[in-house]
Order: structure tokens, then C-alpha cells, then sequence
């Protein structure tokens, strides 16, 4: 069921910092450093006198050669460009006078450092607040949304959660000069291919006449309008559904962006009818080795092991289904179908697909989760995550890369070995078990 991650934004850490909901930034589960803006409002204004220190010499002199580098770069760049079927005219109007955003690159570099629990990201991604102004939303734009879901036969609960997940339903796109950001990041050697890849593509639609290079404006990484397309899934997905001759995902008028997010998943594959998961009670004794994504069963042979709904009854035969532990044997358990690793190909991390379905669920009148979580746990830190996966490389359950992530191969790698010593095979890392590894 796991699909690959290549969707419309680029692969990120579900473990993000999570603001208060009141704050109208995306819930994207990525570290990304959060713009705050400020609303200066009459009197209630407080300016600070604190004096601003002034760049060094030094400072400005290191500034000034990257910003050479960098044009450096992007002059062969438009040779590269021209190649790819771009016009001089468009590449004059979009680049000209284009500077190297070295924020950008401190945003980029500051990701994997930061971590939060699920719960904690699903308190601000499914808060009360979130709810009722999901629910406004979908009052508000029930008319084109319903007629969305009839045609790409995604629900309208599904299209508004991930646009609240994303923007907050629009208050939040994101001001960045995407061709800026692009830019720097495909100057920068970390992913300077994918982000080259990127940026042709938003040339591309600059080119097509779809918005102009002023007005492509979206996140520090790239993504887009009200749901946060990067440019190749704009390309590969975005819809004209107002009938206007542009695929306008950036303006007021979210129709466009929300049409799109329905194509996206239309595309790949969502089951009308269909939920993404159902939160389901274990039993006494069950074999936590079997809560894995490679291992699906129809709920009603799940049900004979065992596993049923909240209500105590076997769940509707939906389809294949794995058991996800996302906390581990402490936490929620959920059933989950083939449309979670279709709402995966959006953004690849668990905590935001969960967060997409049940903020979907809410909208449309279930409750919240009915068990809790082991919120008593501290997170690992990126550095300890990497601990993890080291030892347990070498003690012989190898985990395939060292990169901080706790990805599928970690988890499997967890699970062998408590298997190994005799512990619960939840495969959840924690820090206990960090602690028994030293």
C-alpha cells in the first residue's frame, strides 16, 4: 500500500513545529521555519528600539560573493533552460535582476533538527478551532465542492481538509517569490536537481501564461496557491475547473487549487466511498508483528483475529486493509485502506495523512479519536534518531541509510529487534529503547 513519495510537495519530516491554529500557517508536517506575520492594528502597535546591528564587513564581503557565484550559475543555467524550450523573453522577464535568498537556504538547513509527537501535531491539526472553521468552509464553497466530488469523486471533506491542512483554508499561501526560492535552491548543492527540476517547471507555467513571475508566490521550498502545488504536480495535475482559461491556483478564488487537489488524487487512485483508516481496538495477546504495511487483510479477516471497531463490531469490508500503530501499542490504533497511501503520494508523512483523514472525518461529523496517546514519551532528537539507526545497524538489524528519518526500513528494523529481546513488536522507537541499545 505505501506508495512512493514524489507528490506535490517535497519530502519532509512529519515531526514539524506546530503552531496554534490561530496563526494561519500550513500544517504541511515538515520543520519549516514558520513566516509570522505581524498585523500592525492602530495604537496596539509595540516598536522595539533595540538598535539593529549592523552587517560586518566581513559579512557583507562572503554576501556579495555567493550573490557572484550564484549569478554565475544561473547564467549557464538559461543556457540550460533555453535548451528545455524556454523562450530568452520569458527567462528575461522572470530572472532579471534575481538575487541569491540565503534565508531560504537557512530554512532548508534548520528541517530535520526540529520534532514533535503526532498527538502534539494533531491537537493544532484537528483542533476545535480547525474543526469549526473547516466546517465554515465547506458551508461557504459546499456548491463548487460538491461539484468537484461529482466529477473527480473525492469527497469534499477530503478536498477541505487538505486545503486547511495546507493553508488554513486560504488564509496562509505563503509570499515567497517562487522563482527566488527556486533559484537558490537549485544554486544549492543539497537537492540542486530537483529544485532545477522545479524551476524549469515554474518557468514553464510562467511561460504558458497561466500567472505571471510576480504573482507566483507560495512557501520558502516552492509549493504553491491554496493547496500547495509544487510546480511539476501543477503541471502534471492542476485543472481549469472555473473555466476561465487559467489554472489559476494563487488567486482569492480558491476553485481552481481545490479541483486540482481532487484531480491530484483522482489520479492516483482514491476509492469513492472508501474511508482512509478506521481507528479499531486490538485485542488481548495481538500479534503487534502483524502491524505492518506489507500485511493486509479484508476487516472481516482482521475481525476474526480479533481487531473490530470502536463500536466493538467487525468493520465494513472496504477493501484491503493493514494495521498502522502510529504511537505504537500505547497509542491509537487504525485500519487503514488503500486511499492513505493515496492522500501519501500528497505528502509522505504518516502524521499528515492521519491529520488529513480525520480533520476530513470531523468535517463531516465523526468524533475525535477515542483512545489516547502515550503523551508521557519524549520525541527522539534528530541526532538520537540517527543514534538509533546506527546501533542498530550494527547489531545486525540494518535499518538501509543513517539519515535520522524513521521511515518503514527503521521501523522493520525496530520491530526485529524487540522481536530479538523478547519486547512488544510495535516498532516504535522511543526512547527507552534508545536508552537499552546504549
Amino acid at each position: 500500500m505505501r506508495k512512493c513519495i514524489g507528490g506535490v510537495m517535497t519530502a519532509a519530516l512529519w515531526a514539524s513545529v506546530v503552531q496554534a491554529d490561530t496563526t494561519g500557517n500550513s500544517l504541511r508536517p515538515e520543520s519549516r521555519p514558520l513566516d509570522n506575520t505581524i498585523q500592525l492594528a492602530s495604537a496596539d502597535v509595540t516598536v522595539s528600539v533595540r538598535p539593529v546591528p549592523r552587517p560586518s564587513v566581513e559579512a557583507l564581503r562572503v554576501a556579495a560573493t555567493g550573490n557572484a557565484r550564484f549569478q554565475l550559475w544561473l547564467g549557464a543555467f538559461q543556457e540550460r533552460a533555453i535548451q528545455q524550450g524556454l523562450s530568452q523573453a520569458t527567462l528575461s522577464r522572470a530572472l532579471t535582476d534575481l538575487t541569491y535568498d540565503k534565508d531560504v537556504i537557512k530554512r532548508d538547513r534548520n528541517q530535520a533538527e526540529f520534532s514533535r509527537p503526532i498527538w502534539e501535531y494533531l491537537d493544532s491539526a484537528v483542533s476545535g478551532t480547525r474543526v469549526s472553521n473547516g466546517r465554515a468552509a465547506l458551508s461557504q464553497h459546499r456548491q463548487v465542492l460538491e461539484r468537484i466530488e461529482q466529477q473527480y469523486g473525492v469527497e469534499k471533506e477530503v478536498v477541505t481538509a487538505i486545503w486547511g491542512l495546507e493553508t488554513s483554508f486560504g488564509s496562509y499561501r505563503g509570499s515567497n517569490r517562487i522563482i527566488r526560492s527556486l533559484a537558490t535552491l537549485a544554486f544549492d548543492a543539497r537537492r540542486a536537481q530537483f529544485f532545477e527540476t522545479q524551476l524549469i517547471a515554474a518557468l514553464q507555467i510562467i511561460q504558458a501564461g497561466d500567472v505571471s513571475a510576480g504573482a507566483m508566490t507560495g512557501s520558502w521550498a516552492g509549493a504553491m496557491g491554496h493547496t500547495q502545488f509544487m510546480p511539476t504536480s501543477y503541471l502534471d495535475h492542476a485543472v481549469d475547473f472555473d473555466g476561465d482559461g487559467r489554472r489559476d491556483i494563487w488567486s482569492d478564488d480558491p476553485t481552481d487549487a481545490l479541483a486540482s487537489a481532487a484531480a491530484y488524487l483522482a489520479r492516483h487512485g482514491w476509492t469513492r466511498g472508501q474511508p482512509w483508516g478506521v481507528e479499531v481496538r486490538l485485542p488481548d495477546g495481538f500479534d503487534y508483528s502483524t502491524a505492518k504495511r506489507d500485511i493486509t487483510l479484508m476487516p472481516s479477516e482482521w475481525a476474526t483475529r480479533g481487531v473490530v471497531g470502536q463500536d466493538g463490531n467487525p468493520v465494513p469490508d472496504h477493501g484491503q486493509a493493514a494495521i498502522l500503530l502510529p504511537a505504537g501499542g500505547q497509542g491509537v490504533a487504525l485500519m487503514i485502506f488503500d486511499n492513505f497511501g493515496v492522500i501519501e503520494t500528497y505528502n509522505g508523512a504518516d502524521a499528515y495523512v492521519i491529520g488529513i483523514g480525520h480533520l476530513s472525518d470531523r468535517l463531516e461529523g465523526h468524533d475525535p479519536f477515542q483512545s489516547d496517546w502515550p503523551r508521557g514519551d519524549r520525541v527522539l532528537s534528530f541526532t538520537e534518531r540517527k543514534e538509533l539507526q546506527t546501533r542498530l545497524t550494527q547489531a545486525g538489524f540494518d535499518t538501509q541509510s543513517i539519515d535520522g528519518r524513521i521511515g518503514p526500513n527503521t521501523t522493520n528494523a525496530v520491530r526485529a529487534y524487540q522481536v530479538a529481546q523478547g519486547l512488544v513488536p510495535d516498532g516504535y522507537a522511543t526512547l527507552m529503547l534508545l536508552q537499552r541499545m546504549r
